[in-house]
């Protein structure tokens, strides 16, 4: 009886491992692999993937990825100095992807649109979606585009409320891989 009732536990918890949707699965075809310095069951192992998160789900993915500089910026599909910035960020991701890892906050838009701009600015990073912009708040900002530089260590180093400019962006990323 023991023998059956375990391996019946066993079945479930394998089935449920193979229906699991983690970024450690393999990539659907066609799906595009992104940039990660620093593995974590949160993270969107695709830049096609565009997993909506709550505020406290972000606060886990923070944790996972202490250990790495990691720069978030917060961007919407609709907001021209977000699209602007864009090929700047781009160029700085490819340019440090062994060092720093990038991440994406989608805030108050539609998914299509959210995932058109991915493909248009060919972000080689993965995004998240906060349709609510609930995570962009809970950092204490209101508007966007927003850019959080964290230090390997897990602390903001610095906060960028705006545009970012090519300075403003190589000054922040100097001082988190110090």
């Amino acid at each position: 009886m023991v023998g059956r009732a375990l391996r019946a536990c066993v079945g479930v918890a394998l089935l449920a491992a193979s229906c699991s949707g983690t970024s450690e699965t393999a990539t659907e075809p066609g799906a595009t692999p992104a940039t990660v310095v620093h593995p974590a069951p949160l993270l969107p192992a695709t830049t096609d993937d565009l997993p909506t998160m709550s505020a406290p789900t972000y606060a886990t993915l923070l944790g996972q990825l202490r250990g790495t500089p990691l720069i978030v910026n917060f961007w919407a599909s609709w907001c021209a100095p977000c699209i602007e910035e864009a090929p700047l960020l781009r160029a700085a991701a490819d340019e440090y992807a062994d060092r720093i890892q990038f991440l994406g906050v989608n805030i108050l838009d539609a998914r299509s649109d959210a995932e058109a701009f991915i493909q248009e600015q060919e972000l080689p990073y993965p995004s998240i979606f906060d349709p609510a912009g609930a995570i962009r708040d809970s950092v204490g900002s209101t508007g966007q585009p927003v850019t959080v530089f964290y230090r390997a260590d897990g602390e903001v180093a610095v906060k960028i409320d705006g545009q970012l400019s090519a300075g403003t962006l190589q000054d922040a990323i100097a001082e988190i891989v110090r």
